[in-house]
């Protein structure tokens, strides 16, 4: 197997209480290259004493693409394998050899599995696949937030997936997000006929509770001729149902939690998040239909949109009460049951259980 040589490359503001464990699970690297943007809590001299190569500069007017070019470019030249990572961000054990194997020499990109999020319980929420290894040349950083990386060669890209390689994000809950929405509304100004911005755009609007922005965005974003990728679009109507039911607006919110199911029946989060609806409307039979659909499917797509909640406990919970309201109660037992061998610690699981127990023997 060839040997390569592999350079970490990172951004940090603010992060010494993750110095220790980020530096632990990047040491499988040959170096180890931080750009510090202004970090006032001792970040940069605790990296440097772990070994990081940190260097410092102020990017102004802040913006990511920014910040990642910088500290690409100072991973040296002669880097056969760069891996861009965050400083709360961790790799499993082993990742380096992983890597090695799947790469070629002439690879340009590999992809890994990825875990954006962790449960109450430790148990992996949002899982997708991640591609943030690259060749050293032939790349740069593009739009001002949820940058992504651009391949400039005028030919496909050459991609392998790394089997195997596992980073894990453990994100600061304190660290705020208000950068977020004006540097994507920054982006949709720059690229204005980029749907993926428009979607995130929206979204955040949805995450602010800005409602008819929201609205006019997601709608924006399914005009889009170039918005063609159906799981991303389902989504767009899934939060465009969210936004209108937070308005008062029901059957709007009908409308679009159906177009969310019609538009990828492969997806499980517009059936839960329809039969979420039902159940406060105390539709029992609707939330059974919704979420026996949502479980006839098996297999999780291996994309950022697919969402914990529903292919957690969540599904199992809501068809248990479901069951229970509608008289149902060994199914509901049944369920119950279901719902706590994926969420074995969670006391209201386990005192409904209880409870359908106790209703169970008053009836035989």
């Amino acid at each position: 197997m060839p040997s390569y040589k592999v350079c970490v490359y990172a951004i940090c503001k603010n992060e010494e209480a993750f110095a220790v464990p980020f530096m632990e699970s990047m040491r499988e690297a040959d170096a180890v290259i931080v750009l510090d943007t202004g970090s006032t809590d001792g970040s940069v001299e605790r990296l440097r004493s772990l070994g990081a190569q940190v260097y410092q500069e102020c990017i102004q007017p802040w913006r990511f693409d920014t910040a990642r070019n910088r500290s690409l470019a100072l991973v040296p030249d002669d880097a056969d394998i760069c891996v861009c990572v965050d400083l709360d961000e961790r790799f499993t054990p082993g990742w380096r050899q992983k890597l090695e194997q799947a790469w070629t020499p002439d690879t340009d990109r590999a992809s890994y599995r990825y875990t954006w999020n962790f449960r109450e319980d430790g148990s992996e929420g949002c899982v997708f696949f991640l591609d943030k290894i690259h060749a050293r040349h032939g790349f740069r950083w593009k739009y001002p937030v949820h940058e992504v990386l651009e391949f400039l060669p005028d030919r496909p890209c050459r991609s392998v997936c790394a089997v195997g390689v596992q980073l894990n994000h453990h994100a600061d809950p304190s660290k705020s997000r208000a950068q977020y929405l004006p540097l994507l509304e920054l982006a949709v100004r720059e690229y204005p006929q980029d749907d993926r911005n428009v979607h995130y755009l929206g979204r955040e609007y949805m995450f602010r509770g800005r409602w008819d922005d929201c609205i006019r965005t997601l709608l924006q974003h399914l005009d889009m001729p170039q918005a063609t990728w159906r799981e991303e679009r389902a989504a767009s109507m899934r939060f465009l149902a969210f936004s209108y039911l937070q308005k008062g607006q029901k059957d709007l919110a009908r409308v679009w939690y159906h177009r969310s199911i019609a538009e990828a029946p492969n997806l499980r989060e517009p059936y839960i998040d329809f039969a979420k609806m039902l159940y406060a409307e105390q539709d029992w039979y609707g939330v059974l239909f919704l979420v026996r659909s949502a479980l006839r499917i098996q297999n999780r797509p291996p994309i950022y949109i697919s969402e914990a909640d529903a292919w957690g406990s969540l599904p199992y919970d809501l068809a248990s009460l479901a069951y229970y309201y509608t008289g149902a109660l060994s199914d509901a037992l049944n369920a119950v049951d279901d719902a706590i061998a994926l969420s074995p610690k969670d006391a209201r699981l386990l005192g409904n259980r209880q409870f359908f127990l106790q209703k169970l023997a008053k009836v035989t």
